[in-house]
């Protein structure tokens, strides 16, 4: 179960910083940021994985 709440932790952050970046929110930006976000959460849950040895 950490495993998930860690990509869930990573894919707010990165939803958010996505957030941040863009000029015009609207609903389109919010889908595709969030989509975009996963994989790379679960990327950022590996790669920090490896990088402790767990």
């Amino acid at each position: 179960m950490s495993g998930v709440l860690e990509v869930l932790a990573w894919w707010l952050v990165l939803t958010g910083v996505w957030l941040v970046l863009i000029s015009t929110v609207d609903s389109l930006e919010v889908t595709v940021g969030a989509a975009a976000a996963l994989p790379t959460a679960l990327v950022a849950r590996a790669a920090r994985r490896v990088v402790t040895g767990r």
